[in-house]
């Protein structure tokens, strides 16, 4: 498609949209010729004054195949220069969607909608005053979201109310990452080593990872924070052997307070790597609850991904779970992956309903760059199929009694669909609603650790070494991401917060 900006070069929220409702076009930017070009859009944007007030103009022509047609939208302008850039940004995705509605008929399920956190739009409506009903309104009538995902975003963010009410100005999560995993997903572009390709690597990793930890816990003593959820996530946690998952627990609760820490949670992961003895650790050392994440329960598209176990192995990791006694059990499977069928699907998420978790995470595919689905071009289910799917998973977990509590959007998922947390009443990952609605401050240690420093109003962020061997080797870089950490608590306690 090729596509001309007029007053602006807001190529972000122009590329998130357009590829949002014509998954897998190639975008190209210059003079559009309707004559010439079969799949064209001009897009223009301008500020406008009248009746003593300011507002954004956009209007969109969009060419395709044959159909065209121009659409334009305006919207008020107000508040900080920052909330006014927000708001032409909105009104350019608005213009954007509902122009190609007009052309195309398209109806996306979650309408104009384009970022990782619809969520939060509905929570900003309940805060304001309105209704669960008008919130549910405003999401389908105005942004054109589906009610069955309205539905979903309005619950998501009453949860993410809930679990922020109970937070105070100190509070805080931590995370650890623990960056290798027996082998590499299909799906999967997260930095992670094979454990078979790097085992030489984990006990310097530890070794780093210990320092920071001892050092992070120092800090926030001194800070005066309160730990409230900790998660431990990768790669896969329990890739290590149990005697290194005791010794970095016992480092964990030698260098933090962790009285007031409402939950714990490793991330069991591949059920290959699941062990009685690691799961008697874990237990041992406090951890609340355990996520086992098969991704399918079916052998043909557990092999398709790259997993060596087996649907087998994931039964006889789940018995041991259930042995151990842990308070919460999560299993996450994946919509849309290679070699699978909405009956295969369907006949995963029914097994996994059966083990007895109280938290089932659906996730659907995205297509992310490097992965293996990409480089070696292997064929997924369709938009359609991946639909079937979900539209399956909604009604069969609330039949179970299971509720949405987090819910969240990546770039290139198959039929732009969404990942949600499902949990029994009471039995949600704070951890999750935590980091999902950004409510609170986010400590992170580790390779491609993310730290995210949260305060009213303001967000920042410091990230790790991505690769276990340069974050090994230059510790420089974690310290001055804890310095970070300490200059904003310091920078909101000397402005009153």
């Amino acid at each position: 498609m090729k596509v001309q900006l007029v007053g602006h070069d807001e190529k972000y929220v122009v590329e998130q949209t357009l590829l949002a409702l014509f998954p897998g076009e190639k975008l190209s930017y210059g003079p559009a010729d309707p004559a010439a070009d079969r799949r064209w859009a001009v897009i223009t944007m301008e500020d406008r004054e009248g009746g003593g007030s300011r507002c954004c103009h956009v209007t969109t022509e969009l060419g395709w195949d044959g159909n065209a047609a121009p659409y334009s939208f305006e919207l008020p302008l107000s508040g900080t220069d920052y909330e006014q850039e927000g708001l032409r940004r909105h009104a350019l995705g608005m213009c954007i969607f509902r122009a190609a509605q007009a052309v195309t008929g398209i109806a996306p399920p979650w309408g104009s909608l384009t970022g990782i956190r619809p969520g939060k739009i509905a929570a900003r409506s309940l805060e304001g005053g309105a209704s669960p009903r008008e919130t549910q309104t405003l999401l389908e009538d105005y942004y054109r979201v589906t009610p069955p995902r309205a539905r979903l975003a309005l619950e998501a963010a009453q949860a993410g109310l809930r679990a922020g009410g109970e937070l105070e100005g100190r509070d805080i999560a931590v995370y650890i990452g623990i960056p290798f995993c027996p082998t590499r997903c299909a799906y999967c572009s997260f930095v992670s080593a094979s454990v078979e390709k790097s085992l030489s690597q984990v006990e310097p990793y530890l070794a780093a990872l210990e320092e920071e930890v001892r050092a992070a816990g120092a800090l926030v003593r001194r800070l005066g924070l309160r730990v409230r959820a900790f998660y431990m996530g990768g790669g896969t946690p329990t890739t290590l052997t149990a005697e290194q998952m005791d010794r970095l627990l016992g480092v964990l609760e030698d260098a933090f307070e962790l009285d007031s820490c409402a939950e714990r949670t490793v991330e069991a992961g591949r059920p290959d790597t699941v062990t009685a003895e690691k799961l008697r650790v874990m237990k041992r050392r406090g951890v609340t609850r355990v996520s086992v994440n098969p991704q399918s329960m079916d052998d043909n598209v557990l092999r398709a991904i790259g997993r060596r176990h087996t649907a087998e192995d994931i039964r006889r990791a789940m018995g041991e779970v259930a042995e151990a006694g842990f308070a919460h059990v999560n299993m996450d499977l994946i919509a849309g992956l290679p070699a699978d069928t909405p009956e295969g699907f369907c006949a995963s998420l029914q097994e996994c309903m059966g083990f007895g978790a109280d938290n089932l995470t659906v996730h659907t595919l995205s297509l992310k760059k490097g992965s293996a689905i990409l480089t070696r071009n292997l064929p997924i289910p369709t938009a359609e199929a991946v639909g079937r799917m979900l539209d399956y998973a909604d009604p069969a977990l609330r039949a179970a009694g299971y509720e949405p509590y987090y819910l969240y959007r990546q770039k290139y998922m198959s039929g732009s669909f969404e990942n949600v947390g499902w949990c029994m009443p009471g039995a949600e990952n704070l951890y999750n609603i935590y980091i999902m609605e950004e409510l609170c401050s986010i400590l992170s240690m580790g390779a491609g650790g993310s730290t995210k420093m949260v305060a009213p109003g303001r967000i920042s962020r410091a990230f790790n070494l991505k690769y276990p061997g340069e974050y090994t080797r230059r510790r420089e870089k974690w310290q001055s991401n804890q310095a970070a950490f300490a200059a904003f608590y310091e920078a909101m306690k000397g402005a009153g917060c």
